[in-house]
C-alpha cells in the first residue's frame, strides 16, 4: 500500500502558490486545496474580515488549526498555504513532518508586477499600497520569512517563473524522493 503523497507549495504573497497549485494538481490528478480557502469555510469569513475583526494573532491560530486538520487527511493532495504560514506556530516543522514542502522563490519584481492593483483587494498587507511600497513590503516580508521557507524540501526559483517548467522539475525531483 502506497503512502499518500501531500505537496504543499511556501512562498510570498503573489509567488504563484494558488496559480501553480492547480496546475500541478491538474497534471498530478490529485486535488487542490488552498489553506485560506479552507480557513475561509472553517470560519465562514472572508481572510479580510478575519484580520478586521480579530486581527492577526487569532488569524494565525485558525490557521494552524485548519494547517493541522488537511495535514492529517489520508489523502494525496497538493496544497497552496498563506505566504506567511510557515513562519507562525512551527508550522514548517508541521509541513515538513507530514509534506513535501515546495518554496516558490520568486523575484520580488515579478511578484509586485502581479500584485496589481486590482488583484490586492483580497490582499490585506498590501491594500492601500501604490507599487513601489508593495516592492518595499515585499522585501520586508522576504527578509523575515526567507528562513522559514528555505526549510522547504525543494526550492523552485529563476527569473522567469514558467509553472510548466517548474512542474516537470518538482515532479522529477518528487519521483527522486519517492
Amino acid at each position: 500500500m502506497t503512502k499518500e503523497l501531500k505537496v504543499v507549495l511556501v512562498g510570498l504573497p503573489g509567488s504563484g502558490k494558488s496559480t501553480f497549485g492547480r496546475q500541478l494538481a491538474s497534471v498530478l490528478d490529485f486535488p487542490y486545496y488552498d489553506l485560506d480557502s479552507l480557513i475561509e469555510a472553517n470560519y465562514k469569513m472572508k481572510i479580510p474580515e478575519i484580520f478586521k475583526s480579530y486581527g492577526e494573532g487569532q488569524f494565525r491560530e485558525w490557521e494552524t488549526e485548519s494547517l493541522k486538520k488537511i495535514l492529517e487527511a489520508q489523502e494525496s493532495y497538493v496544497l497552496a498555504s498563506g505566504g506567511g504560514c510557515p513562519c507562525f506556530n512551527d508550522n514548517m516543522e508541521l509541513i515538513n513532518e507530514h509534506a513535501v514542502s515546495v518554496y516558490l522563490d520568486v523575484p520580488i519584481g515579478e511578484i509586485s508586477n502581479r500584485l496589481g492593483v486590482s488583484k490586492i483587494q483580497n490582499r490585506p498587507m498590501f491594500q492601500d499600497l501604490d507599487r513601489e511600497e508593495i516592492v518595499m513590503k515585499l522585501k520586508s516580508l522576504l527578509t523575515d520569512r526567507e528562513y522559514f521557507y528555505n526549510q522547504a524540501k525543494i526550492k523552485l526559483s529563476g527569473e522567469e517563473f514558467s509553472a510548466e517548467l517548474l512542474m516537470s522539475e518538482l515532479i522529477s525531483l518528487l519521483k527522486t524522493k519517492s
